[in-house]
């Protein structure tokens, strides 16, 4: 059973950085593209970015292109986001899933973007 756990955020200033994680439990973490999401109140859930199994190859949301960057570490079952210049409509839930198939969804983290 895939679990997944997300840690990372808080309040940050726009033009602000901060680094999410997420640990996804179970060895076949590595087959599968993984995708970081996001979820507004009162907004659809949406996928903000994407990597390949091998870390080869990465999307990105029109929104977040050139602020996020989207990273793995398959040998510790890691995933990471990095998230630069922060804008108050950042302001989210963030989870991270799979992209094609995904599992249970965990607790996600909050981000605040605010002054």
């Amino acid at each position: 059973q895939v679990q997944l756990v997300e840690s990372g955020g808080g309040l940050v200033q726009p033009g602000g950085s901060l680094r999410l994680s997420c640990v996804l439990s179970g060895s076949i973490f590595t087959s599968y593209t993984i995708g970081w999401y996001r979820q507004s109140p009162g907004k659809q859930r949406e996928l903000v970015a994407t990597i390949t199994p091998g870390g080869g190859s990465t999307t990105y949301a029109d929104s977040v292109k050139d602020r996020f960057t989207v990273s793995r570490d398959n040998a510790k079952n890691m995933v990471y986001l990095q998230m630069n210049s922060l804008q108050p409509e950042d302001t989210a839930v963030y989870y991270c899933n799979g992209r094609f198939r995904t599992w249970a969804w965990g607790q996600g983290t909050q981000v605040t973007v605010s002054s």
